[in-house]
């Protein structure tokens, strides 16, 4: 007798998910009567795989599809803005494969529907999306948290999706209601590790849930915080300007290395050109000798974002 497959449904990222894995992380999604616009299937993609891959790459691209191996754990192949196929390797690996399609596969998916992932996290203050990025490590989720901490909502964590609108501007839209914190990070907020789960293959990385401090809707960038992290003994901070600031939105796109390959560098320079027409970047460095989340914070609701603030 065939095994009968679990569905789910989700929204999430600005669309309406339709899932043969259990993605608990993700907004349950009630009308399954409207059209989904993203499928999860499983599929059997190992004789794919063998034929097409290389010792040389982890990844074989063609101009509307990604195909990449994690070993051990399973296969993904995402194809044309909509569909994300898992031949898992490792039914005991759920956890990381989770991670795989949130992740990597989710930001490759939204590059191929033109929507510009940045590698970072975004915070609404005053109906208005400010994106914090920055290499692993800087203290992307931790400076998010501080202004969770102050009361305001996270839009989106690991990846910001941007879509263009009609007034030359993009906004972010909402992805769910978790965000990723170190340990180190939790115990300088006061939260007790003990209630959160660790995240797989990250002993001392947690996922937080943050529904009560989640902006469920989509809202205008205006501005973005590249975060730097180095031994300084004061915090050092300036305007990005010129060409620079398209070097900064390209360094921080969420998986560039996919750009030249899925044949999409020209439309990443012509969405970033116009994107920076309506926002300021800012370049903070902070020092890695002690925990500087708070202070960053006021600094930027009294500076940078000055008379936003103030509303």
């Amino acid at each position: 007798m065939p095994t009968i497959q679990n569905i789910y449904y989700y929204d999430a990222f600005g669309s309406k998910i339709y899932s043969e894995f259990y993605l608990p992380e993700l907004i349950k999604y009630v009308d399954k009567q409207t059209k989904t616009d993203i499928h999860i299937i499983k599929k059997d993609l190992q004789e794919e795989w063998s034929s097409k891959s290389n010792p040389h790459s982890h990844f074989v691209f063609s101009h509307d599809s990604v195909l990449f191996c994690a070993q051990g754990i399973a296969i993904f192949s995402i194809e044309r803005g909509s569909n994300i196929y898992v031949c898992p390797l490792d039914n005991n690996k759920q956890d990381e494969i989770r991670l795989y399609l949130l992740g990597t596969c989710m930001g490759a998916l939204l590059m191929q529907r033109n929507i510009l992932p940045l590698h970072g996290s975004a915070i609404a203050i005053n109906g208005k999306a400010y994106a914090i990025v920055g290499e692993c490590g800087a203290g992307k989720s931790t400076l998010a948290r501080a202004f969770i901490e102050k009361g305001y909502k996270l839009i989106t964590d690991d990846i910001i999706p941007l879509v263009e609108t009609t007034n030359k501007g993009s906004v972010v839209i909402p992805s769910y209601p978790y965000q990723k914190l170190w340990l180190e990070s939790l115990n300088s907020f006061k939260m007790d590790a003990d209630n959160y789960q660790a995240i797989a293959y990250r002993e001392e990385k947690y996922s937080v849930p943050i529904q009560m401090q989640y902006e469920n809707k989509a809202l205008p960038l205006v501005g973005v915080i590249e975060l730097k992290k180095e031994r300084c003994s004061t915090i050092k901070y300036k305007e990005v300007l010129n060409l620079e600031r398209l070097q900064t939105l390209y360094m921080h796109t969420f998986r560039n290395i996919f750009l030249q390959p899925l044949g999409l560098l020209p439309w990443h320079l012509s969405t970033t050109t116009r994107l920076l027409e309506s926002i300021k970047i800012v370049q903070i460095t902070r020092p890695d000798s002690y925990f500087t989340a708070n202070e960053l914070a006021e600094w930027i609701l009294h500076t940078f974002i000055g008379d936003d603030y103030y509303e």
